[in-house]
């Protein structure tokens, strides 16, 4: 972390299909070794999956999905004295929204599908629909943060 000034937050392009920000950043997390034109055409063909096989707006979807996902709270390392506490705290929603995408994407890499087009279609379909690993990590996030609710009071 720099000590002399906050990092400045860059303005990120909306992306050419959708015009939507939050696909941009999916897209752009999504991506390895930055070919972000595999990452596109992942994302948009798996979202073109997902209208084939609901019948509803992709877009929709991919929102609810990203929505159902996020954590409200989370918990934190605080040393007090020699021993370290979880703490329970708020997310920001940056970081809500950051959160859900990797627990996605990681998700779906860990899917046994065999191209991850399918992968991430099937993640998004069942996140949506509030089930896979990906909502289980956040239920394990807030149940973790629920049994250490005690050591709220160490809150900063």
């Amino acid at each position: 972390m720099s000590r002399r000034r906050k990092a400045q937050k860059r303005e990120l392009i909306p992306d050419p299909r959708y015009s939507d920000i939050i696909v941009s950043k999916f897209s752009n997390s999504l991506m390895q070794h930055g070919r972000k034109a595999i990452s596109e055409r992942l994302l948009y063909g798996a979202l073109e999956k997902i209208n084939e096989k609901t019948g509803q707006e992709a877009l929709k979807v991919f929102k609810e999905a990203i929505e159902n996902v996020k954590p409200q709270i989370e918990t934190r390392s605080r040393r007090v004295g020699g021993a370290t506490y979880q703490v329970p705290t708020e997310v920001r929603p940056e970081r809500r929204q950051a959160l859900a995408i990797r627990w996605i994407i990681g998700a779906a890499r860990g899917r046994s599908e065999s191209t991850m087009l399918e992968r991430l279609a099937n993640e998004l379909l069942d996140a949506s629909q509030n089930r896979g690993v990906a909502i289980k990590k956040r239920e394990d996030t807030l149940k973790m943060a629920e049994a250490n609710r005690a050591f709220a009071h160490y809150r900063w």
